[in-house]
């Protein structure tokens, strides 16, 4: 399970929330602008525009969960299980396997308009990066500084679908979750009236709390119930504009629906827990994390890189936590 967000203030920032059992040992890599992309049915890329996100590099490859490139374009792909569903090859498409999709899309294209150009054309490939590697069931949030779409390959095909709230989750496919919040219309970060028996009616209700204007949010870690609260989180989110302020707010909404250990069992015996969150100032390039032992924030500029290079530049994350002593 994992939740996508966008937000802006001054500038415009994207992230996750990665939630797994388990890591691949990801790193925050660099790919430059003469990494040459091969595709396995679409040619070579040996030019395209830099990148940065977080990704597991598997034979000198990057496959990149999330990642922004350098004219601010963001992608995300997010879980997606009993309903992603790949395709054979399609003569006449664009045959692209859901692990090129982010280098396909980041290394051409600087806007979502642009994205959505390209994904006309788009046939999601049913092959796997490799026998140890088999193919995530995926879908994805895009976006840029203005608008966010969600990319889902279902049976019926590939939907591509406007995301008005910049948020993403996992199952079930995105116009149920749009139509979902309709559930919660009347929910609001103001003190509430009572509404409950008319104006009329001599049964006086009183507040006895701050924010129960919200009451009813769910709280649960199911994929709906995150939706929900992700976007009730950031839509009434308030920050000042410098990048310490904006960075923090931007985590705090992650932190609101992070996963904690021990909350969520799974079979063996093991916890989802959220191995890392992230948050990309796409106009600047620079990516933020922390991880679930180390709440430090820890960052990579890309615009520190040689982005005319051909060789990635791979970070390991920082995984103990930081604890600064005051005495």
């Amino acid at each position: 399970m994992c939740t996508a967000v966008t937000y802006k203030t001054k500038d415009h920032y994207f992230g996750r929330n990665l939630d797994l059992e388990y890591s691949y040992e990801e790193t925050v890599t660099v790919t430059p602008r003469n990494y040459v992309f091969r595709f396995r049915r679409m040619g070579e890329m040996a030019s395209h525009f830099a990148m940065i996100g977080m990704a597991y590099v598997a034979d000198g490859y990057p496959l990149y969960y999330d990642a922004t490139n350098e004219k601010g374009l963001s992608i995300a792909g997010l879980n997606f299980p009993g309903n992603a569903d790949y395709k054979p090859y399609c003569e006449g498409k664009d045959n692209v396997t859901p692990f090129e999709l982010v280098p396909w899309l980041l290394g051409q294209c600087a806007t979502v308009s642009e994205a959505k150009k390209l994904l006309e054309r788009i046939n999601l490939l049913n092959e796997d990066f490799s026998a140890q590697l088999p193919l995530s069931p995926l879908h994805w949030i895009i976006s840029d500084r203005e608008c966010s779409i969600t990319l889902e390959s279902v049976k019926s095909g590939i939907k591509i679908y406007d995301n008005p709230v910049g948020v993403l989750t996992n199952n079930p496919t995105f116009d149920y979750h749009l139509l979902n919040l309709s559930n919660y219309m009347s929910l609001s970060n103001s003190d509430p009236h009572n509404t409950f028996a008319g104006e009329n009616s001599s049964l006086k209700l009183e507040i006895y709390s701050r924010g129960m204007g919200a009451l009813g949010l769910p709280g649960d870690a199911s994929s709906m119930s995150r939706f929900v609260r992700a976007a009730f989180c950031k839509l009434n989110s308030v920050s000042e504009n410098s990048e310490t302020e904006s960075v923090s707010q931007f985590f705090h909404i992650l932190k609101s629906v992070e996963m904690q250990r021990g909350c969520v069992l799974l079979e063996g015996g093991h916890y989802e827990i959220t191995v890392y969150s992230s948050c990309c100032n796409t106009d600047r390039g620079i990516y933020y994390y922390t991880t679930y032992d180390n709440s430090g924030i820890c960052a990579v500029d890309m615009h520190r890189e040689d982005l005319q290079g051909s060789a990635l530049r791979s970070y390991p994350l920082k995984k103990e936590q930081m604890i600064e002593y005051h005495n």
